[in-house]
């Protein structure tokens, strides 16, 4: 009598044991771009945000000439994902373009399983590729060049100063610590020339009484950032540089008011969770953290690494009186970064911090990884963190 029963449950067993497995399963992707006007022994390149894809070198990844103008590369990823791609000739002067001479933007791929993507190219940026400069510098803003830091390579600050800086000499201000600080303020120092518009949003906010007058630190990042920006011995030393060496010489340059409550830090991916490190490691200098698209744990496009929402979780004591705001997109490696957002979510719940009163989560599905995503949620992001 208890025969049917016995092999039915073994039959979920194995259905289980093989939904976990096929979770796991490597996915194969073959790329397959075809140039009409490439000669066929033309070195052809694929570039993207996977190690597998060469992490956005241009001439890292070659691909196979099969003749009749036509390239394939095969991959091999972790799991179903969603990759952003491009094709080059060897570096980014000579990239895939439009009918004007304009480079393409970014391809996206919406991985769930092996499969084949085919690509068709007409045209190539030829020559030096020019950096399109958007916007301008609002405000005052002060450089401090070399900063130096223990065991870190030097970097510069920028400084942006609220409207009132000059002519109220008697007030203090807070401070917004940001990362990647080339990003944030000036357009013509932005990797991209697309910068976040912070001047731009603290001054237009301070106008409309939105948010206090405060002051903005932007940091400027190094070739070492992923180490720099995520745990680990550079994470640290980095973290030691904000602490004893950036936030003492801004306070003694400065009007700022010092304590904790006014001192707040924010950035985007690796910059997102250095921010909330900050925060949970030093929760004496900073209060509030402003994370975008935190990258808490490591894509699985990277294979293994971090996942601080562990740390978090398994710490056996917590900060009290902070505040974290987190965000995300939807698309490209943001929708890769979404499994670590949740799980420190789960983290911080799990901790006793309350939704809504110790941190937020806003998702934006369509934004993408990408500077001007950044600016047009740190509106939003600024006016929240300096309301709690």
């Amino acid at each position: 009598m208890n025969f049917m029963p016995k092999v039915f449950r073994l039959a979920v067993l194995i259905l289980v044991v093989f939904q976990l497995s096929s979770l796991q399963r490597p996915v194969r992707i073959t790329f397959v771009l075809t140039s009409p006007d490439l000669p066929d022994d033309t070195k052809v390149f694929i570039t993207g945000g996977t190690e597998q894809l060469g992490m956005w070198d241009p001439g890292k990844v070659l691909m196979e000439s099969k003749g009749n103008h036509t390239w394939s590369k095969q991959i091999q990823l972790a799991g179903p994902m969603s990759i952003e791609y491009k094709y080059t000739l060897g570096s980014w002067e000579r990239e895939g373009a439009d009918a004007t001479g304009a480079p393409l933007k970014n391809l996206v791929a919406d991985v769930k399983g092996d499969t084949t993507i085919k690509d068709n190219i007409l045209f190539w940026t030829k020559g030096v590729r020019q950096k399109v400069v958007q916007g301008q510098i609002t405000g005052t803003v002060k450089y401090h060049r070399a900063m130096k830091g223990e065991g870190l390579q030097n970097r510069d600050l920028i400084v942006w100063l609220p409207p009132d800086y000059d002519s109220n000499k008697t007030a203090r201000y807070p401070v917004v610590y940001m990362h990647d600080g080339q990003n944030i303020i000036d357009p013509a120092t932005s990797a991209f020339g697309v910068d976040w518009s912070i001047d731009e949003t603290a001054d237009r906010l301070i106008k409309e009484k939105a948010i206090p007058p405060l002051i903005v630190v932007g940091i400027y990042n190094t070739g070492d950032r992923m180490k720099e920006y995520v745990p680990g011995d550079k994470g640290t030393a980095y973290m030691n540089f904000i602490v004893k060496t950036v936030k003492p010489f801004i306070d003694s340059n400065y009007r700022t008011k010092s304590d904790r409550e006014n001192t707040i830090v924010g950035g985007s991916s690796a910059g997102g969770i250095i921010s909330f490190m900050l925060v949970w490691e030093h929760p004496d200098v900073f209060a509030k953290a402003i994370c975008m698209s935190p990258a808490f744990k490591t894509p699985t496009s990277m294979g293994s690494g971090w996942n601080y929402a562990k740390v978090v979780r398994t710490a056996k004591e917590k900060p009290g009186n902070v505040f974290f705001y987190i965000d995300n997109g939807g698309v490209g490696l943001e929708s890769q970064l979404q499994p670590g957002i949740d799980e420190m979510i789960s983290s911080l719940k799990a901790k006793g911090y309350v939704e809504g009163k110790d941190f937020v989560f806003i998702h934006d599905v369509n934004a993408k990884h990408f500077e001007a995503d950044w600016a047009k949620r740190f509106p939003e992001a600024l006016t929240i963190v300096m309301k709690h």
